[in-house]
Order: C-alpha cells, then sequence, then structure tokens
C-alpha cells in the first residue's frame, strides 16, 4: 500500500465562536490510501485541545507508514487498533474502511451498514450577543432545522438561551459549554434553564474537574465531550452524565468508535455523535453510529464555505447521503 497525507485549509463561510475563540479556517489533514487500482481517502481535524496540530498529525502518520505500507488492508486496520487513539489513527482507520470496501466492489458504508436514508442533525449557532444568536437560530428555522447546538461560554448563558428559543420556539435545544462553566452555581444555574425545554448540556466543566458533577443535581442530562474519547474512560463516568459524544477524531476512527457505542450502551449511556469541524469525507466516516444515535450533529459541511465534491446533502434540518 502506499499512504500520502497532506495539509488542507478551508474557509469558513461565517466565523465560527465556541468557548475558546474564534475560528475562520478548517485545517484538516487528508489521507489517501493506495492498494492496486483502489483508493481510499480518510480525513480528520488536529483538535489544539488535545495537543494536535497538522503538522504533528501528519508527522505521527508517516511515522506509521513503513509499517502498515507492508501489510494488506485488512491487517493495517487490525494493527492501527494499537497505535494511540487520536486524529492520525482516525484519517488512517477511515481511509482503510474506504479502502477495503473499494476492493470489494461497494461504497462505504454500504453494504456493510444500513444507514437511514435521512438523519436529523444539529445545526450549530455560535457564541454572540443574544440578538445575534436568535437572528442565527431563526435563519436556521427558516431552512427547516429542528436541532439547534448552542455554543455558549460562562456568560449571558441564560439570555443567549432565552433569545435562541425565543426565536426558534419549536426546535429541540441542546447546549454546549465546552467546559467554560467553571466557577458558577450550576445547581442553580440548571434550574434556571429549566424553563427553556433545554433537551442536554454538554460538558459543561473542564475534564479536569468533572467530578463535581457526581454530586451536583441536574435535572437537564448531561453529555460527556471533552472527557471521553474511548472505551478506558467510560466506566469513571457513569454517575457524572447521561450521555456521551462520539467523535471519531477522539475514538481514533470508527473502528473503535463502534466498540465504544457498544460498550457506552450496554453501561447505560445514551450516545451523541458528533465532529470537529470538516467536510463531508470526515461525516460521511461517522455514519455507521450516527444512524443510531439519540442526538447527531455532523453538521462540519454546513460551516465551511465549500465542501467536498459529491458531498453529503443539508436541508430540512437532515443530512442525506
Amino acid at each position: 500500500m502506499h499512504i500520502q497525507a497532506k495539509p488542507h485549509s478551508i474557509a469558513l463561510a461565517t466565523p465560527f465562536v465556541i468557548s475558546r475563540g474564534a475560528r475562520t479556517h478548517c485545517h484538516t489533514v487528508h489521507v489517501t490510501i493506495q492498494h492496486g487500482e483502489y483508493k481510499g481517502v480518510g480525513e480528520c481535524t488536529p483538535y489544539p485541545r488535545y495537543g494536535e496540530s497538522v503538522e504533528s498529525v501528519i508527522e505521527q502518520i508517516q511515522s506509521w507508514t513503513e509499517e502498515l505500507s507492508a501489510l494488506s488492508p485488512i491487517d493495517a486496520k487490525q494493527r492501527l487498533q494499537q497505535m494511540p487513539a487520536g486524529a492520525a489513527r482516525n484519517a488512517l482507520d477511515c481511509a482503510l474502511w474506504d479502502l477495503i470496501a473499494k476492493t470489494d466492489e461497494q461504497t462505504f458504508p454500504s453494504p456493510y451498514f444500513e444507514i437511514e436514508s435521512a438523519i436529523e442533525t444539529a445545526m450549530t449557532v455560535s457564541i454572540g450577543e443574544p440578538e445575534a444568536m436568535a437572528e442565527q437560530a431563526k435563519g436556521y428555522a427558516r431552512l427547516g432545522a429542528t436541532l439547534l447546538k448552542v455554543k455558549l461560554d460562562g456568560e449571558q448563558i441564560v439570555e443567549r438561551v432565552k433569545a435562541v428559543r425565543r426565536a426558534s420556539p419549536n426546535s429541540k435545544i441542546i447546549l454546549d459549554a465546552n467546559e467554560a462553566w467553571s466557577g458558577l452555581d450550576l445547581e442553580f444555574l440548571f434550574e434556571e434553564l429549566l424553563p427553556y425545554n433545554i433537551a442536554m448540556i454538554e460538558q459543561p466543566l473542564p475534564s479536569v474537574n468533572d467530578e463535581l458533577l457526581s454530586s451536583i443535581s441536574h435535572p437537564i442530562p448531561l453529555c460527556a465531550d471533552e472527557s471521553l474519547h474511548t472505551r478506558k474512560e467510560l466506566s469513571k463516568l457513569r454517575e457524572r452524565y447521561e450521555m456521551i459524544n462520539i467523535k471519531l477524531d477522539k475514538t481514533g476512527g470508527l473502528t473503535e468508535a463502534l466498540l465504544l457505542e457498544k460498550e457506552a450502551r450496554e453501561l447505560g449511556f445514551s450516545i451523541m455523535v458528533g465532529c470537529m469541524l470538516g467536510t463531508s469525507v470526515a461525516m460521511k466516516a461517522a455514519l455507521p453510529v450516527a444512524t443510531r444515535a439519540e442526538i447527531v450533529d455532523l453538521d462540519g459541511p454546513v460551516l465551511l464555505g465549500q465542501d467536498e465534491e459529491n458531498g453529503l446533502k443539508y436541508h430540512s434540518g437532515q443530512l442525506h447521503l
């Protein structure tokens, strides 16, 4: 096999603002794996929160290339699971899934997985003044969105949620704090948010402090994101969260994501499938888990100025193959 990793940068349609700052570009790594006449494609988005960069991920992939190139695609996929989880492993794992399907004269994810023809996905409202966030929500509602993911930091939380709810009264709303609610009275805040019919709150505290959640009443379900990468973290999260967010860039690919989903359900967790910013190449790889998830947040391509050719289609709050 011949493995190649290249950087790929895409301008966002509009600036994307979360609690950690604003972004104007999506920086990804594209991987191609050639085996005979067949070529598999994968993509990852390195995340600085986890100590990753485009350069570090490409270096990591290159350090594995000699060993993996000497193997068959199936053996390489098995060997890859012994490598550290993260964006580099994800791009390779997903490229191998795609390659193996093509050598079988198939198109991933068919026929290995049955995927719903239309999957509801969250549309992301990034941080701004309450009025600006309300306008984002209205825009999505006009396009038929039924699920909104509202990004928040530690300021104007209730005011922003109230504005979004007024702007989109019929949408399901989930909140994403990205670890930004340290120092707040969470029990009081959760009670303040109850009237706004919030379906779930994602990662209110930093992962190093989320043990505090086990002693805090939370009438709104909580979802672990930064606190959960692979199956290794599951057991310690049971008293803190009701849901986990599976992202392939955290699990190190679809192979681990499928095992994580199975074990999490056995432990009683509900499943959310999320994404970093990325193209339809990355979103397609997550569909085998997303098709069964309670909440799906795979709107990465919607936020980009340009998606890959023959990408997923987004309309009326759903994604379509």
